[in-house]
Formats: structure tokens, C-alpha cells, sequence
């Protein structure tokens, strides 16, 4: 005779509360990201392009706006893929277990290309803010 620490479907219950919360999480930081970018943008198109002289002012500014845009995101889909991860954590089924690779290689590929971009607009930015302040500490000429 075995007993059962938590009986399975008391654990599926735990597991699926914290699998709808940890998707809410990464749901709610993607959200909170587009919000604040689309915030950034609408007063850094009507405000700041027109005192803005020059095209690395511009550049600049919509960089930093992708940029933080894109750390929410990566942020978000590693939430997401946890979710995913929690979801096949008890007993999974071979098809659980296939449809979790295909999830976990679809997510995993757009964070390899969102850094490679984040790091690419923060190189951008760092050119960008060099050729506005070459004085800036820290940096050859």
C-alpha cells in the first residue's frame, strides 16, 4: 500500500493554477511593453521629432524605443515557455511531449533573433549616441 504525498489530481490542479498564472505573467509583460512603446512613440513622434535636428536624433530615438520593446518581449516569451514547460510537468503524453519541442523551438528561435536584434539596435544606439556626444566617457575616437 502507497499513499500519495498530494493525491494527481490535487498536483494537476497546483500545476494548471500555476500554469495560468505564469502565462498571465509573461501575457501581462508583453502587454505592458507594447503599451509603454506605443506611449514612447506617439510622444516621440509629436514632440520630440520636431525639436529633433538631424537624422541621428531620429534614429536614435526610435532605437531606444525597439530596443526596450524588445527586452519586454524576450522577458514575455520566457515566461510563456515556462507555462509550457509547467504545462507537461505531470505525466505528459508523447503528444504533450511533441507539441512542447515544436512550442519550445518556435519560442526559443524568435528569442535567438529577438536578441540578435536588441543587440544589434543597442550597438546602433551606442554608434548613434557616440556621433551626437563623442565626448562621452569610456569611448575611443
Amino acid at each position: 500500500m502507497s499513499e500519495e504525498l498530494l493525491p494527481e489530481s490535487t498536483l494537476r490542479d497546483v500545476v494548471d493554477l500555476a500554469v495560468r498564472l505564469v502565462e498571465f505573467a509573461g501575457a501581462l509583460i508583453i502587454f505592458i511593453g507594447a503599451a509603454w512603446a506605443f506611449v514612447q512613440f506617439v510622444g516621440y513622434g509629436t514632440v520630440r521629432l520636431r525639436n529633433w535636428k538631424g537624422p541621428t536624433g531620429a534614429a536614435f530615438g526610435f532605437n531606444r524605443i525597439r530596443l526596450t520593446l524588445g527586452r519586454f518581449l524576450a522577458l514575455g516569451l520566457e515566461f510563456q515557455l515556462a507555462g509550457d514547460i509547467l504545462r507537461t510537468a505531470i505525466a505528459p503524453s508523447f503528444t504533450e511531449i511533441g507539441q512542447l519541442a515544436a512550442i519550445a523551438a518556435i519560442r526559443t528561435g524568435l528569442n535567438y533573433f529577438l536578441g540578435r536584434e536588441i543587440e544589434q539596435e543597442r550597438e546602433e544606439i551606442e554608434r548613434l549616441s557616440q556621433q551626437v556626444d563623442p565626448k562621452t566617457p569610456g569611448t575611443a575616437p
